[in-house]
C-alpha cells in the first residue's frame, strides 16, 4: 500500500467541501483529524479504483467520533472523497484491529 505523503496536506474538491456535512454531519476539520489520531487503519479500495487508486480509512476524531473515510492521493495531497460515521460492522473491525495493535 502506498504511504501517505509527509506532511499530510489536504486538498478539497469544491463539490465535496460541504457534501459530507450536509449528508453525514461530518466537518472537513473532523475528517482531517482522523489522519493524526491513533489507531488509524488504511486499506486500498480496488472496487472504486477504476480511474485512480482509492483508499478507505477507519479512524477517530479528536472527540473520539469514529469515522469511515474514502480518499485518494493526488500530487502528494490527500483528497477526501467521503466521510461518514462508521457502520456497526466497521466499528467492530476497527475495535478488533485496535486491540490487536495494542497487545504486546
Amino acid at each position: 500500500m502506498r504511504n501517505l505523503p509527509k506532511p499530510v496536506v489536504f486538498e478539497w474538491d469544491k463539490g465535496n467541501t460541504e457534501k459530507n456535512f450536509k449528508k453525514h454531519g461530518i466537518t472537513n476539520k473532523e475528517a482531517e483529524e482522523v489522519f493524526s489520531n491513533e489507531p488509524f487503519f488504511i486499506s486500498e479500495d480496488p472496487e472504486h479504483s477504476k480511474r485512480e487508486l482509492r483508499f478507505q480509512a477507519l479512524g477517530k476524531t479528536n472527540n473520539e467520533k469514529l469515522l469511515f473515510l474514502s480518499f485518494t492521493i493526488r500530487k502528494n495531497k490527500v483528497r477526501i472523497i467521503s466521510a461518514r460515521d462508521m457502520s456497526r460492522k466497521e466499528r467492530r473491525v476497527y475495535e478488533e484491529k485496535a486491540e490487536k495493535n495494542t497487545k504486546i
